[in-house]
């Protein structure tokens, strides 16, 4: 049995910025985050996800997007520190968010310090978007990581694959398909419909008619805040598509209180069996369990029960 932890947006707390660096959409975020979402994202809750994943000792850990708010580099620089004391790079799957591209920003300054932990198998840590998506092999289960981060004008929180992306991804999927692992698809926007026009994924329809084609056995995302479940068609029928809540929600914010997902994947004769434990922050600090959910692939990505 494999067990893989998934957090995602733990919007760590701002860090004072310049006046100079505020002179472009990074404005009214970082106003809004004093305002408001310093209220919504307390580091007490992060602390409390994260020691509760240490004591889980999971397999592997994926984080779908959203470490920063306005992508400064101070603050590129404090997540750096942060997932050093989390895990090795080796150990965590990051995947970028809409917030950790905010506004354009050099590479070198902001991602490449995070670049150990955005790296395929064998590759030197990441130097650019160009290395999406990401392939990691860890046993019997293929992490790919996408990236639908892209800088975007303000009041938008919208994200965008690209055709070559999804290209790149549909060949990773067949790939690792063909060699009978479980495909694990990482992204930070839900790749659904229906979702706000201000937040939604722009090319949702690309990719899910890619997954038609190639198949996977979930989906996991952040970017929503909450702890959802859908399910997208696959070659054989339907993928589950699971979201989950932001790791540092205060218990008494709109979100609800914090929340990460366990999963264990455990081979079975006709596929394989992914059981979904949601653990949430408790009343002491700690975690509890807050659910349980469980799904059935027939190794082609279809969901049979």
């Amino acid at each position: 049995m494999f067990t893989l932890a998934h957090l995602s947006d733990p919007h760590l707390p701002m860090p004072p910025a310049r006046a100079a660096q505020l002179l472009n959409k990074r404005a009214t975020g970082y106003f809004n985050w004093w305002r408001h979402r310093v209220h919504l994202h307390v580091p007490e809750a992060l602390a409390g996800i994260v020691a509760d994943i240490k004591a889980q000792k999971p397999d592997h850990i994926a984080l779908t997007g959203d470490l920063v708010n306005v992508s400064l580099p101070q603050e590129f620089r404090r997540a750096a520190d942060w997932l050093a004391a989390f895990d090795r790079p080796d150990r965590i799957t990051v995947v970028p968010g809409n917030h950790d591209v905010y506004v354009p920003t050099a590479w070198q300054d902001s991602l490449d310090l995070w670049g150990a932990y955005m790296a395929g198998d064998g590759a030197l840590p990441a130097k650019s978007f160009d290395v999406f998506p990401i392939l990691r092999r860890r046993g019997e289960v293929a992490l790919i990581g996408l990236s639908t981060g892209v800088a975007k004008p303000p009041l938008l929180a919208t994200g965008t694959l690209g055709q070559a992306q999804i290209a790149r991804a549909e060949r990773l999927l067949i790939e690792t398909g063909r060699e009978g692992l479980c495909r694990v698809v990482l992204i930070h926007h839900p790749p659904l419909a229906g979702q706000s026009r201000f937040k939604h994924l722009t090319d949702t329809a690309a990719f899910q008619a890619m997954i038609r084609k190639a198949g996977c056995e979930v989906v996991l995302h952040g970017h929503n805040h909450r702890s959802e479940v859908a399910r997208i068609d696959g070659p054989q029928g339907p993928i589950p598509v699971l979201g989950v809540a932001s790791a540092s929600a205060a218990p008494d914010s709109k979100y609800s209180r914090a929340r990460y997902h366990l999963l264990r994947i455990e081979r079975q004769a006709a596929g394989w069996r992914l059981q979904v434990e949601v653990r949430a922050l408790s009343a002491d600090g700690g975690c509890e369990a807050a659910g349980e959910l469980t799904f059935h692939s027939a190794g082609t990505g279809a969901v049979v029960g």
